[in-house]
């Protein structure tokens, strides 16, 4: 089976704690495991899976200690290390008919026009962790998601085992991450993400989601975009409050051409809506139409002028109200996951670089929202790795949080029932520049 390239590997990060929890190899999940990521290596997707150590690396630790007292750091960790490749080697050996030949044991020597779907990955060298190495092979191969599976779904505030009254924490940043950890790595240390990896995710930009690794229903959802249950750590805080003032002035966001407040950026995203209203009029020309994540209302503004009946929600209070006042009545607040309309109430309901922006459990739910209040066509236009233009123009924006290939947006679409893809009645630029999906909703 071969697999694009533009499709990012998913790194998952298997404890040691789940391979062999108490000194004794736990068959009965490796048997769930290699259902489970067989069964998504049906669906065109790719996995690293780095082998932790676990519970028998500290036994090893242990029986050293007892028998010469003390031992340094680095004959610690390189008991760890060893403990690691062993459980890759059976990883290696349950995944030997669709796994890369070569266990990832040093990083430097990077894979070249690998095209099995699963490689796996163990320890390295002494100073960190096998969480390092899962944050290394999203650096080297362009993952953006790291799961970590341990044996809980989430981090907390304290040690849950010493700390009755210890809270989970369902999402934070890296910052938040790194006063939690520290900043020392040590051998042995019990903790869900180490502070050396968390460093390095960090100046990546990186996106963690640490859950239970025996919950494959769960792990299910992580990897569908759906609602799950698990820690996320992610490079900012992104919520209504992020897309402020500075967002849509670029003080904050993406564009390397600083002219977005100047007379000639407001003539260039003028021509840019001109442009995309009148395509949607000439080739859709809906009687009504519904703009999710509007911004500051300029695609509304330009509908409307071709006769369109178009509103706007967006959930960012400071976009509207930088929106002109003529076209502040037609746009309102609303969350794409919630939007506040009834079902069927316009021909067309669309996106325009919306979806990237959303985290990975909101994005099924996003979909279906915008197909329910749609009674005829949906349009959505997605940043997608294929559109390296981007790259050219805009700088790296922290909130796009779900940058996937433009066969992942495929694949989701065509599991949606409610929906058909139109492959023509729209005119569309190369993918070099954009990717934009035009559905319609079937009939009842």
């Amino acid at each position: 089976m071969f697999f694009s390239k533009k499709e990012a590997p998913i790194i998952i990060s298997v404890g040691g704690s789940l391979i062999v929890p108490n000194g004794g190899i736990d068959t009965k999940f490796l048997s769930k495991l290699n259902i489970f990521i067989r069964n998504q290596v049906k669906k065109g997707r790719r996995f690293f899976l780095v082998a932790g150590g676990g519970k028998i690396a500290r036994h090893y630790r242990d029986a050293g200690k007892k028998i010469i007292g003390n031992i340094t750091n680095d004959d610690l960790d390189w008991i760890a290390i060893h403990t690691t490749r062993v459980n890759a080697h059976l990883l290696r050996i349950i995944f030997q008919d669709i796994a890369h030949p070569r266990i990832i044991e040093n990083y430097d020597k990077k894979l070249k026009n690998w095209k099995e779907p699963i490689v796996i990955g163990a320890g390295w060298k002494p100073g960190w962790s096998t969480d390092y190495d899962a944050v290394v092979l999203a650096k080297d191969y362009g993952g953006q998601l790291i799961i970590n599976l341990c044996n809980t779904y989430y981090v907390y505030n304290k040690d849950p085992q010493k700390y009755p009254e210890a809270a989970p924490i369902k999402k934070m940043t890296w910052t938040e991450m790194e006063k939690l950890a520290g900043d020392k790595w040590t051998p042995g240390m019990n903790f869900p993400f180490d502070p050396i990896a968390t460093k390095l995710a960090k100046k990546l930009g990186l996106t963690l989601i640490t859950t239970n690794g025996s919950d494959f229903k769960n792990l299910e959802k992580i990897i569908e975009g759906e609602q799950f249950k698990g820690t996320v750590v992610m490079p900012f805080k992104i919520d209504s409050s992020f897309y402020n003032r500075d967002y849509y002035s670029a003080k904050k966001g993406e564009y390397r051409i600083g002219f977005v407040e100047s007379i000639l950026g407001k003539i260039f995203h003028n021509l840019v809506n001109f442009y995309r209203a009148g395509i949607i009029k000439i080739f859709l020309n809906p009687k009504n139409c519904l703009d999710v994540g509007c911004g500051t209302g300029r695609l509304v503004r330009w509908l409307r002028f071709f006769g369109i009946e178009a509103f706007g929600i967006e959930i960012s209070k400071d976009a509207l109200e930088l929106a002109e006042k003529d076209i502040k009545p037609f746009l309102k607040i609303g969350d794409i996951v919630k939007i506040p309309y009834e079902d069927n109430s316009f021909d067309l309901v669309l996106t325009f670089d919306v979806m990237e922006h959303l985290e990975r459990s909101k994005i099924r739910k996003a979909v279906k929202e915008t197909i329910r209040v749609s009674r005829k066509y949906i349009l959505h236009k997605i940043y997608t790795r294929e559109n390296l233009w981007i790259n050219l123009t805009h700088a790296k924006d922290p909130s796009h949080l779900s940058v996937f290939s433009k066969k992942y947006w495929q694949r989701l679409f065509l599991e949606t029932e409610e929906i058909s893809f139109l492959r023509s009645l729209f005119f569309r630029l190369p993918s070099f520049f954009e990717t934009i999906f035009l559905l319609k909703k079937k009939t009842q």
